[in-house]
C-alpha cells in the first residue's frame, strides 16, 4: 500500500466519527425544529433566550403566534392566551360568535345552542341566559347599540329577546350591526348567507315595539314574517359568506368568502342599495378571516 493510500485511509478513519457526530447533531436539530413548529401551531411554544440571543417575545391568542425580533419592527402585538371556564354552556356546545363592545367595556358571546353570555373587562361571566330554544343553531350575533339589545341569526331566522323574523330565503351565516353617522337613532344589520348574498335590514325600536315588549316573557315573543320587511339584498360572492363587518371610521362594510374570485369586498354601505361595482380582490381558495386596525389604518386578511 502506498503512502498516499495510507494517508487517505487515515483521513477517512478520522473523519467518520466526526461525520457521525455531525449527523446526530443535525438530526437533533431537525427534531427540535419540527417540535418547535408543531408547538407554534398549537400556541404552546415560548422562545428560550439562552438558546438564541435574539430577544424574541412570543405571545399567543387563539392559537396564533406573534413574534418580535426588533422593537422598531413590531406591527402587531397580541395578548397572551387565556382560558375562560364557561359553566353555563352545555356539553357538546361551542361558542359561535364573540362580540367586543369597547364603549360599554364588555364582551358578548353566543353559543351554537343559544346560550348568550356577557363578560366584563376581567373576562368574568356576570350575566348568562338561554337566548334561543329552537333546534336551529346560532350562527352569529351582535349588539344593537341604540336598541340596547342583542340580535342573533340562525339558519333561517333573525332573533331577539322580543321578536323572531322568519323565514329567511337562504341560510344566514353571519351578522353585524351598522350605525351610520347620519342615522344615529337607527340600528341597521347586515347579514351574509350561504349563497353569497348580503342582506341589509333597517331596524328601529318603535318599528319592533321594543319598549312595550321588554317586560314580556319568552313565550310572548313576537313572530314576524320576513316578507313584511324591506330587506335589501345583493350578491357579492359566488360562495358562502365567512364573515361580514362594518368599519364606522370608514363608513364601509367588508366581507370575505371562500370564493376564489370575489374573495374580499370593501366598499361604502350605499353599494348594497345600488348596482354599482364594488371594490374587491381575489385570493386563491378565498379568505377565512380579516381584521381592521384603526390606529395603523391597515386590514389584515387570513386565507
Amino acid at each position: 500500500m502506498s503512502e498516499k493510500d495510507c494517508d487517505n485511509e487515515s483521513c477517512s478513519a478520522l473523519n467518520v466519527p466526526d461525520f457521525k457526530n455531525a449527523l446526530k447533531e443535525f438530526q437533533k436539530l431537525v427534531e427540535k425544529t419540527v417540535t418547535q413548529k408543531t408547538e407554534e401551531r398549537l400556541g404552546l411554544y415560548i422562545k428560550d433566550d439562552d438558546y438564541d440571543n435574539n430577544n424574541l417575545d412570543a405571545r399567543t391568542e387563539c392559537g396564533a403566534v406573534s413574534s418580535q425580533v426588533q422593537e422598531e419592527n413590531i406591527v402587531f402585538l397580541v395578548s397572551e392566551k387565556q382560558q375562560i371556564t364557561h359553566p353555563v354552556v352545555k356539553r357538546r356546545d361551542v361558542i359561535k360568535s364573540i362580540v367586543e363592545v369597547p364603549h360599554l367595556d364588555f364582551t358578548v358571546t353566543s353559543s351554537q345552542k343559544g346560550v348568550l353570555t356577557i363578560f366584563n373587562n376581567q373576562r368574568k361571566s356576570f350575566f348568562s341566559y338561554p337566548f334561543h330554544q329552537d333546534t336551529a343553531w346560532i350562527t352569529g350575533c351582535d349588539l344593537l347599540t341604540q336598541m340596547e339589545c342583542v340580535v342573533a341569526v340562525t339558519e333561517r331566522t333573525i332573533i331577539n329577546n322580543c321578536f323572531i323574523i322568519k323565514p329567511m330565503e337562504n341560510g344566514l351565516l353571519c351578522v353585524c350591526t351598522v350605525t351610520m353617522s347620519d342615522h344615529l337613532a337607527d340600528d341597521n344589520i347586515i347579514m351574509g348567507d350561504d349563497k353569497g348574498y348580503v342582506h341589509l335590514l333597517k331596524m328601529t325600536g318603535d318599528h319592533f315595539g321594543l319598549k312595550q315588549c321588554k317586560g314580556k316573557k319568552e313565550s310572548q315573543v313576537q313572530i314576524l314574517d320576513s316578507k313584511n320587511f324591506n330587506i335589501v339584498k345583493r350578491k357579492l360572492h359566488d360562495d358562502w359568506f365567512v364573515k361580514v363587518k362594518y368599519i364606522s371610521d370608514l363608513n364601509c362594510f367588508r366581507s370575505c368568502s371562500s370564493d376564489s374570485i370575489h374573495s374580499f369586498v370593501l366598499d361604502d354601505i350605499k353599494r348594497l342599495e345600488d348596482s354599482l361595482p364594488v371594490k374587491e380582490f381575489s385570493v386563491p381558495r378565498g379568505l377565512n378571516a380579516f381584521t381592521y386596525c384603526g390606529k395603523a389604518k391597515v386590514i389584515v386578511t387570513g386565507g
